[in-house]
């Protein structure tokens, strides 16, 4: 009895070590390294915008739809304001397309060899969108999530696969307005291929009803509120051509997927070549369609991060395929590159991506230039330190009608997450969703200002003062402390609150 017990312990047939359970390993250790690594330096700019929204639920905001400040609210709810549990969702998310991955090479016929490989060649972007709490990591989880359904409906022919898709892409429009450009894909994959025939089915169209049911309230709140994300997108879409943001994105392609292009790359082959899976074909579009419209769109390399786990799993299967008709050595060997490869992906990920570096070693300044996203996750409490010690040494009437004027998220979100420890009022602030919550009643008198220039503020102002700078305990540089350090306090506007208030809107 104890014999036939230890057999089935090790049986790879068994519950915890049949092929699904090794993908939920691989992506249960992904969620580890966030866990152990995503505390060690602080909130990034982003992150505290998405906090601070998280604390106004709403169905959307100026910068992105309702998803991710969802997620934030729960992991405040659950965890406090710790940093690792506000990053958890995201990292799960994460760990999800990896597991996703691999569902998409088994469902293609790969052994448990290619699903490990197609969820390797994925981990990478993982490592990095599971980083931070960030609209990237829910649009990339519905983006896969799409591309798994689809590959489910060609599979199997089963129509009711539709209303998945339709769930996938509402979702997907409740995390990022990006999902349109896979679902543009997906119709030419559809009107192109012989899965024309799924039009004439009833499924298609409650599929499509699902997707407009899920978006509807944001479709709303965005009515409502004369369509803002337009007028964002449009101003932050412009900025990043003027600095370039938008440059090299084919050949970004190539440093997004770094050594498992050669994967991807027979991925799309065998979608769109495959004598053997014609079936397949909308797949191919699906990643065509999108990368030849974010040319022309001028999109940053990352918006088609979501597109490539479908071809990592394609290519996988097509890989464990050709390797029985080398010799035995020679696919000895290229399997162990192939691992070498992705081994190495998911190093170089973490070491520039993650905050593993202590701060001003050598190895962080290398990261730095890589990332900078890192050095913006600095500074934060000293900063409103900084502005408390301000507000202690203005006289008691000063201090009665203070209030916080940050020109940036960062500064209005840093403020509010920290301010309460030393009895700050509420930042106000003109960016994105800040704008909407006003300046407070009575209009303030006297403000600490941060991250405005000299000029403006003169402009503005009767009187300013410079009282002190931004710093942070590392002295590291970053856009505080380098593209605008001078602190304020200011009084007398030069205007009326409300006149001023109506010209103070702007996005970041």
């Amino acid at each position: 009895m104890t014999s036939r017990l230890s057999t089935l312990a090790v049986t790879p047939r068994s519950i915890w070590w049949n092929d699904f359970a090794i993908l939920a390993y691989v992506g249960l250790a992904t969620v580890a390294v966030h866990l152990l690594t995503g505390g060690r330096y602080g909130f990034q700019r982003d992150e505290l915008a998405t906090l601070d929204d998280a604390r106004h639920l709403a169905w959307g905001y100026v910068a992105y739809p309702p998803v991710t400040p969802f997620f934030a609210r729960l992991s405040l709810d659950l965890f406090g304001t710790s940093l690792r549990g506000f990053r958890f969702f995201a990292a799960v998310a994460e760990a999800v397309v990896v597991v996703l991955t691999g569902l998409m090479a088994r469902r293609l016929g790969g052994g448990r060899w290619a699903q490990l490989v197609a969820a390797m060649a994925a981990v990478p972007f993982c490592l990095v969108a599971g980083s931070l709490m960030q609209y990237v990591s829910f649009d990339y989880l519905f983006w896969v999530l799409m591309a798994y359904f689809t590959l489910r409906l060609l599979e199997s022919a089963d129509p009711r696969w539709c209303v998945a898709i339709g769930s996938a892409i509402g979702f997907g429009m409740l995390s990022k307005y990006a999902i349109p450009f896979l679902v543009v894909g997906l119709g030419a994959g559809i009107l192109l291929t012989p899965a024309r025939r799924y039009l004439t089915s009833k499924w298609m169209w409650w599929g499509a009803a699902a997707a407009l049911a899920i978006f509807l309230p944001n479709f709303i709140w965005q009515a409502q509120h004369h369509f803002i994300y337009l007028d964002f997108i449009r101003h932050i879409h412009a900025r990043d051509v003027a600095q370039g943001r938008a440059d090299g994105f084919l050949s970004g392609q190539l440093k997004l997927t770094l050594l498992a292009f050669p994967i991807w790359m027979a991925g799309l082959r065998y979608y769109w070549v495959s004598p053997q899976d014609r079936r397949y074909r909308p797949l191919a579009w699906m990643y065509v369609v999108p990368l030849l419209l974010f040319v022309i769109a001028k999109g940053r390399e990352y918006y088609m991060a979501g597109a490539y786990p479908m071809l990592y799993a394609a290519g996988a299967v097509q890989v464990e395929s050709w390797l029985p008709s080398l010799a035995r050595k020679a696919g000895a060997i290229w399997r162990s590159l192939v691992w070498v490869a992705l081994l190495a992906d998911a190093g170089i990920a973490a070491g520039l991506m993650l905050p593993l570096a202590p701060i001003n070693s050598g190895w962080f300044h290398v990261i730095n230039q890589a990332n900078g996203d890192l050095r913006e996750e600095i500074g934060w409490p000293e900063l409103v330190q900084t502005v408390a010690r301000i507000r202690d040494g203005l006289p008691a009437e000063d201090r009665a009608r203070v209030a916080i004027l940050a020109a940036n998220y960062g500064e209005a979100g840093a403020i509010d997450l920290y301010g309460p420890a030393y009895r700050l009022p509420q930042a106000i602030s003109g960016v994105n969703s800040f704008w909407e919550r006003g300046y407070g009643d009575p209009p303030p008198t006297v403000l600490i200002v941060i991250g405005l220039s000299r000029g403006y503020v003169t402009k503005k102002f009767e009187a300013c003062e410079v009282v002190a700078r931004t710093w942070n305990r590392f002295g590291v540089a970053n856009e505080e402390t380098v593209e605008h350090p001078e602190i304020f306090v200011c009084r007398g506007l030069r205007q009326s609150w409300p006149e001023f208030w109506k010209q103070f809107r702007y996005y970041g």
